[in-house]
């Protein structure tokens, strides 16, 4: 684990320890709900996972980052209801998982959704981990409404816009050119869908997690993502919207070390919107730092939930 200052807000980065407390076992599987919602007049609706806690505390809630989905986080919200006792929501974005399709998928929109159901579940107030794409609506939300987050956690994201050396066009490009056709077994569809995404990525850890979102619908095989709309949307997606007034509230950003997606460039944004932040980054970690470093990344959450806002 590696802890670095961040030079541009003068201060120095807490030691990440181990939390040891025992806790009770989380017994039995989350709530699975499929929430109503309103959107421009016709019900959608939105997925998410509850596990519930044993402490009155604000609950954490994750968001996912793009081609994610509330599953990425199943582990990690059952460890951290055992080490935290609060309860942890994780939800799938809209165009994502379960969750319904528009048209529309920009951080207004999607904050707008987390906003809503909030509300709906009566949370007053909450603490908000999101990856990437999920860090940047969760950002947004806490500029937007400063009561709703207690505390905020973006995971490998900073508040500048993120630069095409992401590989999103070509995920993108590559999951529209998948052919899949014949009736064939979910084993047979994967490996042929994973042999024709190679030539556009790499990486094969990426292409599998790609292809998590590989569904079949009768006797045929989608993609559960909604890859028109995140075409069409991706520049409002690698952006952040302009915001003017900061949240004052404690903030970490936590970034693999590996990773280049925050880096000294952000922190001018970082220290204008977040005046309040620490920047950790996690040793041995790329940008999906909660799956790389399992372990590095709960033990992170936990000790900034246990800081005091004046330490920040």
């Amino acid at each position: 684990m590696a802890r670095l200052a961040f030079p541009v807000l003068g201060r120095h980065c807490r030691t990440l320890r181990d939390i040891t407390k025992a806790a009770p076992r989380v017994s039995g599987p989350p709530l699975h709900v499929i929430c109503r919602t309103t959107h421009g007049g016709v019900v959608k609706t939105l997925s998410y996972d509850l596990y519930e806690g044993r402490t009155p505390a604000p609950p954490l809630v994750l968001l996912h980052g793009l081609f994610g989905s509330k599953s990425n986080f199943q582990s990690i919200a059952k460890a951290l209801v055992r080490k935290t006792g609060r309860k942890v929501l994780t939800l799938d974005a809209r165009n994502h998982g379960s969750s319904f399709h528009s048209d529309i998928i920009t951080y207004h929109a999607m904050s707008a959704d987390v906003r809503q159901l909030l509300q709906q579940l009566d949370i007053p107030s909450c603490v908000l981990i999101g990856h990437s794409m999920g860090g940047k609506t969760a950002m947004s939300l806490a500029l937007q409404e400063t009561q709703l987050v207690e505390r905020l956690v973006s995971v490998d994201i900073s508040p500048s816009p993120t630069t095409p050396q992401s590989g999103f066009p070509q995920f993108i490009k590559a999951m529209q050119n998948i052919h899949l056709e014949g009736k064939m077994p979910r084993s047979a569809a994967r490996r042929l869908a994973d042999k024709q995404l190679s030539a556009f990525v790499l990486e094969p850890a990426v292409r599998q997690f790609l292809l998590t979102n590989l569904v079949q619908e009768n006797e045929s095989f989608k993609w559960r993502v909604n890859l028109e709309a995140i075409a069409n949307h991706l520049q409002d997606l690698l952006d952040f919207p302009e915001f003017h007034n900061p949240y004052p509230g404690p903030t970490l950003f936590l970034g693999g070390a590996n990773s280049p997606y925050i880096s000294s460039e952000n922190y001018p944004d970082i220290e204008r919107l977040f005046p309040c932040a620490n920047v950790e980054y996690i040793e041995g970690a790329g940008h999906w730092v909660h799956a790389e470093r399992t372990q590095d990344f709960i033990n992170a959450i936990c000790t900034f939930l246990e800081v005091s806002p004046s330490q920040t």
